[in-house]
């Protein structure tokens, strides 16, 4: 059943959490979540950076890696929530963080983007060398994004690694920013923007050669971001490259890993394209599940303090065997 038409959630969600500026504000700002007692450790890359990954080992045998959302980190509420369900369940758990995100500046000028799986691998091998016989990876949003890229895009795939869980998960990029240009939506691209520009201010000290803090001064949008910043330094000629080549649709047909793709139909950063019905009807190893409610990254449960998300990843997980 590769293409889940109905969704439990559309039952459980709480009647005011319909509104998906809400749920997703609700989720984002206000729901509070404890930290787990993680131990960091820093990862060192052959390119001469580094990554930074907070992690509680309770099992040997088996456990999940979380990629945050575009400027999230290891500890945004919706990461804390997942880690401590999982936990609970008896999965070790490793919460990591895209370059720029530990809160600490990385070394060179490239940050991070939807298709960063070198880095992804390099957390999972860190995971791997721990002892983990089963992994499973969970992404949310953009973190979705990469791990649908990895299992697209990663040709030999570790036998240990057996399935993956991708929420709120923007499969076309170019339709997420085009969404976040709309009504009430541009609230959240602002503050999006408030965040990327500040960091690149800081890499225009580090590199004054490679990013004109001028022109970053003008910038007023993704569009505008990702021409003149994002795209040259990851390497691709513009923004419309850029969006093309890391989307998770570039990379679905190969997917031969079973994937949950959860993508809400009310999710206001999602845009036509973000919802591949039969991209999904035609891979077997993709169970696409829309459910009517939940906004972004948010999936408030009546009567729980946990989100449908890490429930309805768990349960994946163990249906898989």
């Amino acid at each position: 059943m590769p293409f889940i038409e109905h969704s439990k959630y559309n039952d459980w969600v709480p009647f005011i959490h319909k509104n998906p500026h809400i749920a997703t504000i609700y989720a984002g700002k206000f729901k509070k979540f404890p930290i787990p007692d993680y131990q960091r450790e820093k990862l060192e890359l052959a390119d001469g950076d580094f990554l930074a990954v907070d992690f509680r080992m309770i099992n040997p045998d088996k456990a999940v890696i979380l990629c945050h959302g575009l400027e999230g980190n290891s500890q945004r509420t919706y990461i804390n929530s997942c880690a401590d369900y999982f936990l609970k369940h008896d999965f070790s758990v490793f919460a990591w963080n895209n370059r720029s995100c530990s809160g600490e500046m990385n070394r060179l000028p490239r940050m991070y983007h939807h298709a960063t799986i070198e880095d992804l691998d390099a957390v999972i091998q860190f995971t791997l060398s721990k002892g983990i016989q089963e992994l499973y990876l969970i992404g949310y949003s953009m973190g979705g994004a990469q791990v649908m890229n990895y299992f697209g895009r990663i040709k030999n795939i570790d036998r240990k690694i057996k399935a993956g869980v991708s929420v709120s998960v923007p499969v076309e990029v170019k339709a997420s920013a085009d969404a976040l240009k709309k009504g009430f939506n541009q609230v959240y691209m602002k503050n999006f923007m408030l965040d990327l520009t500040r960091k690149l201010k800081v890499k225009a000290k580090q590199f004054p050669e490679l990013i004109d803090a001028e022109r970053l001064s003008k910038v007023r949008n993704f569009d505008d971001l990702d021409d003149n910043f994002t795209a040259p330094l990851h390497g691709f000629i513009d923004g419309k490259d850029y969006y093309y080549k890391v989307s998770p649709a570039r990379s679905i047909e190969n997917i031969k890993t079973p994937v949950l793709v959860l993508n809400a139909l009310d999710d206001p950063f999602l845009g036509e394209g973000c919802f591949p019905v039969q991209l999904a009807q035609n891979n077997p190893f993709i169970y696409l599940e829309t459910p009517k409610y939940g906004g972004h990254c948010a999936y408030p449960m009546k009567n729980s303090h946990y989100s449908y998300a890490e429930i309805r990843a768990l349960e994946f997980i163990n249906s898989l065997f």
